[in-house]
């Protein structure tokens, strides 16, 4: 019987699926009662909810959901790998040798000795903590860079922010400027801010810099791996799309380690549900080599807000860098979930083999334990407990332990 899935080359979806569901049986459905397969009006009847004496009932039906849910997406494996992976070079921003590979037990342990631990290969992965009080924002960022050599350094840099340093000129005229300054922030207690240097999304930009910087210019290695995506979205919005320095910065770095070529980055949780459901029909060993990053770009540019210069300068970076960030997706066994991972067109088979034969260090999880190593001393040094009982500390010695502590901090 003829398959009713159909790949669509032409869209803007990099990997869109079509499914023989017509919009007429679609809007015949409640949306809710699709997704939850209950309706809206069962959700609120207090009636229909199990006693918190009835747990067992609970778990049956836990397992229950479970179980069917992954029982029917494994029932798509085979349409996926029949229907889908042939039809990957037809894709809009298909990358050279889109498709599927994989790789032998021998390669994997060729891998092993030729890159990995002889040092061949280091990875950056970096930790932040923010303290955020009326008077200062204190934000701690530090980088950890490994090999299985040993460790090869860690950094770390403290921001301290104030709305308003005092530079002895008009009082009055100083407060007003101060409270415009906490106009435009949100609360200490949460990220809701009009102010893009207090945000959680700037410390995580700082922060994503610096990994790469570290991975560039700290680093000896021949094979460089770092976490999430060579062209983060984090140093491509924000402050560092306003600010003119550090928009160069950032785009200077990013030319930088495509030059390099030599590198890999795998992300933790990716947001691409199309990709991941590529990802699950994998065998154990396999990938694919999907696209490549010129559609992420295109949606930068199309919902960043970017005008005259600054859109000439992405349109830019978008042009050098975008044809050569190719995107795929590994799987090394069939406990471990797959991972979307990062590399140059040129060497993106070898950038998957190391991924790989990391990933295959920790056959449960499948994620590069290199990452993982760099990960835990980073949070071991730099970790936010030990910054923020120095940053309680430094109050307690100004006489005010708890004046300008948020209430979630001093909740017993």
């Amino acid at each position: 019987m003829e398959s009713n899935f159909r790949p669509n080359p032409d869209a803007q979806h990099p990997l869109p699926v079509q499914t023989s569901l017509s919009n007429s049986a679609s809007n015949s459905l409640d949306e809710y009662e699709d997704a939850f397969g209950e309706s809206a009006a069962q959700t609120l009847d207090l009636d229909s909810w199990i006693s918190g004496e009835d747990l067992p009932a609970l778990y049956a039906a836990l397992e229950q959901e479970v179980r069917a849910a992954v029982a029917e997406e494994d029932s798509r494996r085979g349409l996926i790998r029949r229907e889908l992976y042939p039809a990957l070079p037809r894709f809009k921003h298909a990358a050279p040798d889109a498709g599927l590979h994989r790789f032998t037990p021998e390669l994997i342990e060729r891998a092993h000795r030729g890159f990995l631990f002889n040092g061949a290969v280091e990875a950056a992965d970096g930790t932040m903590a923010v303290h955020d009080t009326l008077p200062i924002t204190i934000t701690q960022i530090g980088v950890y860079l490994v090999s299985y050599n040993g460790s090869a350094g860690s950094y770390a840099h403290r921001l301290f922010r104030k709305d308003l340093r005092a530079r002895g000129g008009d009082p009055v005229k100083e407060v007003m400027e101060l409270l415009d300054q906490r106009h435009n922030r949100g609360s200490t207690d949460s990220d809701e801010s009009r102010d893009s240097y207090s945000s959680d999304l700037f410390a995580r930009s700082v922060m994503a810099w610096a990994e790469r910087a570290v991975l560039l210019d700290k680093s000896g290695a021949r094979w460089r791996m770092g976490h999430g995506n060579p062209a983060p979205y984090e140093l491509l919005t924000g402050a560092w799309a306003h600010h003119p320095d550090m928009m160069r910065a950032a785009h200077e770095l990013m030319r930088r380690l495509i030059d390099h070529r030599r590198f890999v980055y795998v992300t933790s949780a990716p947001s691409d549900r199309v990709a991941l459901t590529l990802g699950h029909a994998l065998w154990p060993m396999e990938y694919l080599v999907l696209d490549t990053s010129e559609i992420f770009f295109d949606k930068m540019l199309h919902k960043g807000g970017y005008r005259g210069e600054k859109r000439r300068a992405v349109e830019a970076l978008a042009h050098e860098i975008g044809p050569q960030i190719v995107r795929g997706l590994y799987r090394v066994s069939s406990e471990a979930p797959p991972y979307i991972f990062y590399a140059h067109r040129d060497l993106v088979h070898e950038a998957a083999l190391i991924a790989m034969a990391d990933g295959a260090l920790q056959l449960h999880r499948g994620f590069p334990m290199l990452i993982d190593l760099a990960d835990r001393l980073c949070t071991a040094t730099f970790g936010a407990d030990d910054f923020l009982s120095s940053v309680r500390l430094a109050y307690s010695q100004t006489g005010q332990p708890y004046r300008y502590l948020g209430e979630r901090e001093t909740r017993a």
